[in-house]
């Protein structure tokens, strides 16, 4: 049973008239004919009865008419699901990101998503550090991933560079300095540093050194944690100081305060993906992040 068949049955069971089904249809009467012969043919049985004044649909007929138009319902379904996949306007996107972006830029992002773009089912995983997000990139877990720039990349991921934020200081609310307006950070060169952990090559571990580093010191001691959210947990229970990127103040916390440093420590943000193998949905979540977070 073709398609053609199905769309030319249901037009003459619902006109029972040869000549108006064949111009419902932009087809000729004898080819109309011809197609339902051959449907009758191939489904053993006929579909209607014919006289020189009427055409009646049989009992098998009848029987048809319902599993035709869930037929052709299913087909129109499947086309405009196609088009919107197509369009991107529908699709499955995965999203990484890094701990300290997530704060700030995934709700936003989440709910420009579902505004814009409804029909796209949008996985997020945050906390992530940038050798995981790429990995995760090449191996397809993630379409898309926020990591920090500056540090090398597969050649098969492309990033787009989309914002430079400043680092601040995280100090506990207690501290002696919290009361500052901004700090130089050799201000911090006898504090422990909660930091990042080394391992997996995390960028923020290194940045932060860096700049202890320009400043003249070397921390005293570095508590590593692995979340960002535990990070400032352990400066509110005065474990230490931090230094992140601004846009983690949007993470309000009892028992910390967040300080501009004199300084001028910058961190940046960007948009991963694998080089030509993304989908219509992924490259619209990714100008949807583009927008959200440029803006």
């Amino acid at each position: 049973m073709e398609l053609r068949q199905v769309r030319y049955f249901l037009a003459l069971a619902e006109e029972c008239h040869f000549g108006r089904a064949a111009q419902r249809l932009h087809v000729a009467q004898s080819a109309l004919s011809q197609q339902l012969k051959q449907l009758e043919r191939q489904l053993g049985t006929p579909l209607f009865t014919r006289s020189t004044r009427r055409v009646e649909l049989t009992e098998a007929g009848r029987q048809l008419i319902t599993h035709a138009r869930s037929i052709l319902g299913e087909v129109e379904r499947a086309e405009e699901q196609m088009a919107l996949l197509a369009s991107g306007r529908a699709g499955r996107v995965s999203v990484g990101f890094v701990g300290t972006a997530t704060y700030d830029v995934l709700p936003r992002i989440a709910r420009t998503v579902r505004a814009q773009l409804p029909g796209v089912s949008l996985e997020l995983r945050g906390e992530l550090l940038n050798p995981e997000l790429v990995d995760g990139l090449l191996a397809g877990s993630y379409d898309l991933a926020l990591l920090r720039t500056g540090t090398p990349v597969d050649a098969a991921v492309e990033v787009t560079a989309l914002r430079t934020e400043r680092l601040v200081a995280v100090l506990p609310s207690s501290h002696p300095l919290a009361g500052r307006s901004e700090i130089p950070l050799a201000a911090l060169a006898d504090e422990p540093i909660v930091v990042h952990p080394s391992r997996d090559r995390s960028s923020m571990h290194g940045r932060v050194l860096a700049a202890c580093a320009r400043a003249g010191f070397e921390p005293s001691a570095l508590v590593e944690v692995g979340e960002t959210a535990t990070l400032v947990v352990f400066v509110a229970a005065g474990h230490g100081v931090a230094l992140v990127p601004e846009s983690v103040q949007s993470l309000r916390l009892d028992g910390v305060t967040y300080l501009p440093l004199i300084e001028t420590e910058t961190v940046g943000l960007g948009l991963a993906r694998r080089a030509g193998l993304n989908s219509p949905a992924a490259e619209q979540v990714a100008a949807v992040i583009e927008a959200c977070v440029r803006h």
